[in-house]
């Protein structure tokens, strides 16, 4: 009978993972239908907001990205703090390299607890357009890109549309979270949209519209949070519009190169959904469906354990290979309930504390994510 009971522990994260698959499939079928977006003339102009700070290697490729678009309408606004950011160079190339392309520099930004949200503070009072589209600085994309992220926005009922995303890793550490990522993350954001979860926003790509912006009170509304992306589309969201994930997958370079740095990462990650969703937060690790097939095999539950495992790699091959085309994670799925062990540890370690570490600077945020002076 207590094993009985204990299987009974196992059905929800049976259910999650058959969630995930299901989930999985459906945006690949949405990806597979959907018609490659045309932009015509009457498409509505566009302003790319892109706050900088500091330059790597893969930053401008994916510049160049940005500027190659299909799109009939368009000015691309860099923000960085000071002219003697490394990123001004770049920018600065890149108006050189494409003198025919509207590319403006933005110098200075409000002091704000969230730097990024000041940078686009400042953007949005040079944004011309009444389309916004905000991405991180390493994001690369296809000239494609501006007409799929927009053409949703064409129906008032959806708010914001951002992106499932790709990450390109460069080192061990870096592939380790590349396929967190790809096994974890995103079959959990698929799912969100199946169930229908109104409000998520990903730093890979917010498009809005800018009277959406205005009505909520614009990035200052959120620029005491962490998690700005999350909170911009919450906000747009509670405008009674929704969130709409693309079909349209970009990608991005992992910039940590150690496993120390990935740790911080995703630490920082876990305390920031942690303030974002409160209780909603602490029933994560029935998606990790790794920790209850090693559950299984202690209570010598050895075929719960495979249905767990065989579900949990299904889930990540849909995702890592059908929805992102990520070959490198699709060929590794059957770690990803390893990388639930790992997950499962960072969980545990974000209920231990609320300092969160940011590039250089050591933050600490309160109970809705807040960052506190």
């Amino acid at each position: 009978r207590p094993v009985r009971l204990v299987s009974l522990l196992f059905i929800p994260a049976v259910a999650y993972q058959a969630l995930a698959i299901v989930a999985g499939i459906r945006h690949f079928l949405r990806q597979i239908r959907h018609p490659s977006a045309k932009p015509t003339a009457e498409a509505p102009a566009v302003s790319v907001l892109k706050p900088l700070r500091g330059l790597d290697p893969n930053t401008y490729p994916a510049f160049v990205s940005q500027v190659r678009q299909d799109y009939p309408e368009f000015q691309i606004l860099f923000g960085v703090g000071s002219e003697s950011d490394p990123a001004t160079v770049a920018v600065r190339r890149l108006q050189a390299e494409f003198p025919q392309a509207k590319i403006r520099l933005v110098v200075g930004a409000p002091d704000t607890p969230n730097g990024k949200a000041g940078a686009l503070i400042e953007l949005a009072r040079h944004a011309e357009h009444p389309i916004l589209v905000v991405n991180d600085s390493d994001i690369k994309v296809g000239p494609s890109y501006l007409a799929e992220v927009v053409a949703p926005l064409s129906d008032p009922r959806v708010g914001i549309v951002t992106c499932p995303y790709r990450a390109r890793p460069h080192t061990l550490p870096a592939f380790w979270e590349a396929l967190g990522i790809a096994t974890d993350f995103m079959p959990s954001t698929l799912v969100a949209q199946l169930l229908g979860v109104r409000e998520f926003g990903f730093g890979s790509t917010l498009a809005f519209r800018a009277r959406d912006l205005n009505a909520i009170g614009g990035f200052a509304a959120v620029s005491d949070y962490l998690a700005d992306d999350y909170q911009l589309a919450r906000r747009i969201s509670g405008l009674g519009k929704r969130a709409e994930l693309s079909t349209y997958t970009v990608e991005t370079a992992l910039g940590e190169d150690s496993w120390a740095g990935i740790w911080r990462h995703q630490l920082r990650w876990a305390r920031t959904i942690r303030a974002s969703k409160g209780m909603g937060y602490a029933g994560l690790p029935i998606t990790h469906a790794g920790i209850w097939a090693i559950l299984a095999l202690a209570f010598r539950l050895p075929e719960a354990a495979v249905l767990l495992w065989s579900l949990r790699t299904a889930s990540a091959l849909v995702s890592a290979g059908g929805v992102l085309r990520q070959g490198v994670a699709a060929g590794f799925c059957w770690c990803a309930a390893a990388w639930d062990l790992y997950a499962f540890s960072v969980w545990v370690t974000s209920y231990t504390g609320r300092e969160v570490r940011w590039r250089d600077k050591t933050l600490r945020i309160d109970a809705e994510g807040r960052i506190q002076s």
